[in-house]
């Protein structure tokens, strides 16, 4: 005799909580699975109508609009940019700030610049004075970013003042990025536009800032929550 498996499974089984179907019993058949949606009273993730609009990019925004300076210009800084500072035989920081002052940045004393930086539009950086900045970190800076005095960003930190309309025509939108004095955002950390870094808070690393975060204050995640203080004090 030939036994098929009843549909009918107890909802604390854990295959029906994950979604599969359940184990066959030995010599049993089963008959032909229905969705999951079916057997869970779950909806689609997505309609079809969601995922038939496309936004066509031809017609989006261009982001020269962001460029704030000729395309001749624009080109150079990239010829630049990639012989003194991005360059990893380049060792010299002193030549790689030179660089970027050349090119608009406003750099203060006592500044080090390590290998491997990338520099999107040095007339769109601020670094305060002594900061340090480290071997990777990428400034991706369509709109303004300030560092402040004293501060550290650490190796392969990415800062990206960008993001895009996605809902309407995926339009460049901008926002800049505050640094302040003293802050250390540590290694593989992403800064989004519109995130300031209080006063001599501290990011974890390969965290994610969307937003503020308090002086004095220690922050990690994705996207970065409160952790602590830095100096065991309250936090503001």
């Amino acid at each position: 005799m030939t036994v098929v498996a009843s549909e009918r499974i107890p909802t604390a089984d854990p295959d029906m909580a994950l979604g599969k179907e359940p184990p066959l019993l030995l010599g049993s058949t089963r008959t032909s699975p229905r969705p999951v949606e079916a057997r869970t009273g779950a909806r689609p993730l997505m309609s079809t109508t969601d995922h038939d609009h496309v936004i066509p990019l031809a017609d989006a925004p261009g982001e020269r609009t962001t460029w704030g300076r000729p395309k001749a210009i624009v080109y150079l800084w990239g010829v630049v940019e990639l012989s003194l500072v991005t360059n990893p035989w380049q060792i010299s920081s002193r030549l790689r700030v030179a660089a970027l002052r050349l090119f608009g940045a406003e750099i203060a004393d006592g500044v080090v610049f390590r290998p491997r930086t990338r520099v999107r539009f040095p007339w769109k950086l601020h670094v305060g004075a002594n900061s340090w900045i480290g071997e990777g970190v990428w400034f991706h800076n369509q709109d303004h970013i300030h560092v402040g005095h004293d501060v550290v960003l650490s190796q392969e930190t990415f800062l990206t003042t960008g993001s895009h309309a996605h809902r309407r025509d995926m339009a460049l939108v901008t926002r800049p990025i505050w640094i302040e004095d003293g802050a250390w955002v540590t290694s593989r950390c992403m800064i989004l536009g519109g995130a300031r870094v209080g006063r001599s808070a501290l990011v974890q690393p390969m965290s994610l800032v969307n937003s503020h975060i308090p002086a004095g204050a220690i922050a990690g995640g994705n996207p970065a929550e409160l952790r602590g203080s830095r100096f065991g004090d309250e936090i503001a």
